[in-house]
């Protein structure tokens, strides 16, 4: 094996391994977020000064006089810097990503082997994250930088997976494949609509976890009462909230929550007949096995991602169901990119025929 080629094996594992943490990150901040421990440590990235948790009875006596605001709670504190340790090694690895490709391009000259501006992005995105976790704790979980961290996670797994196709493609023959699906062509801008429209839905469900409005509405399967009533989006949607000591445990009226619940509700709506209609066409008419199965695997996350959304409200928010929920949002999100990517290919395909 050449030296390039053992820098491609090398850049292509810290991808995958790099892919697979961002999923643990995602999942440990939903995790830090539905046990309320997004001020577990009130500093950054120190947790009291500390590097690990205060936990003795010195530790936490020297502690709170040093936060006299905050009361040392050891649990909440480890969930939230469980979820900096993962999220700091994800950095690093992604920093070694953009090192291999620099230098794999370097060494190759060529865009199309080693894509290293997609890297940089990653890189860049990752940076943001960090300042964004830092405002998570500074600004007192105010709801915008909660959502803003939230699409951050969200977009750094995207483009980490869509790094991983790209080197895993194996590139379009020059005669094309023996199948190609012409009448799929306009399928792929669908699916480019269905990623905007899903990337909306998890805005809204971010929205609703950051202003702490998950159970504001606990019948199915709108809301419960004269809801219609309660709708007031004059502040509901504000980015800009009053100035408050603290945003822990939402700072919204009752009808403001239920707004945007009832909004996340209509979307997820929305969001689902068209991803289910697009997988359902796709799968029958497309003639590929890749094709066909990306299609299917988008409709069956579909399916439990709906499920999960309804049991959330039918068991009122169980942490595991909730955890799950955001995590299938993520696997919804990347089975939609393998979809658009595999429809795009056929295009290309097609122009190449």
């Amino acid at each position: 094996m050449t030296e390039q080629s053992k820098n491609k094996q090398t850049l292509r594992r810290l991808v995958l391994t790099s892919l697979l943490l961002a999923i643990v990150v995602i999942g440990l901040g939903a995790y830090t977020r539905l046990t309320h421990a997004g001020l577990g440590c009130p500093d950054w990235p120190t947790c009291y000064g500390l590097l690990a948790v205060p936990e003795t009875s010195l530790q936490i006596a020297v502690a709170e006089q040093a936060f006299p605001q905050s009361t040392v709670e050891p649990t909440k504190a480890w969930n939230e810097m469980i979820h900096r340790y993962f999220a700091g090694s994800l950095g690093l690895l992604i920093a070694a990503i953009a090192f291999c490709s620099i230098k794999l391009r370097v060494a190759t000259r060529s865009s199309v082997r080693s894509p290293v501006l997609l890297p940089l992005l990653i890189l860049g995105i990752v940076i943001l994250q960090a300042a964004l976790g830092m405002w998570t704790v500074t600004l007192k979980l105010m709801p915008v930088v909660v959502l803003a961290h939230l699409l951050g996670g969200f977009t750094t797994l995207c483009l980490l997976f869509l790094l991983y196709l790209r080197l895993n493609a194996k590139g379009v023959s020059a005669q094309g494949a023996t199948l190609v699906d012409f009448q799929l062509k306009k399928y792929s801008r669908y699916a480019l609509l269905g990623i905007t429209i899903l990337t909306a839905q998890i805005a809204l469900g971010g929205w609703t976890s950051s202003n702490y409005a998950a159970l504001s509405c606990v019948e199915l399967p709108i809301c419960q009462g004269n809801w219609l009533a309660d709708l007031s989006f004059e502040q509901s949607f504000d980015l800009i909230p009053p100035k408050q000591e603290s945003y822990e445990f939402g700072h919204l009226a009752h009808n403001e929550r239920v707004t945007i619940h009832v909004s996340h509700r209509f979307g997820a709506i929305i969001t689902g007949v068209f991803l289910a209609w697009l997988a359902i066409v796709v799968f029958l008419k497309a003639k590929t096995h890749a094709i066909k199965n990306a299609a299917m695997v988008l409709l069956s996350l579909l399916v439990i991602q709906i499920s999960l959304g309804v049991s959330n409200i039918w068991f009122s928010l169980p942490l595991k169901i909730a955890v799950a929920h955001n995590l299938v949002a993520a696997c919804l999100m990347l089975s939609l990119i393998t979809l658009a990517y595999r429809l795009r290919q056929n295009s290309k395909e097609s122009f190449y025929e």
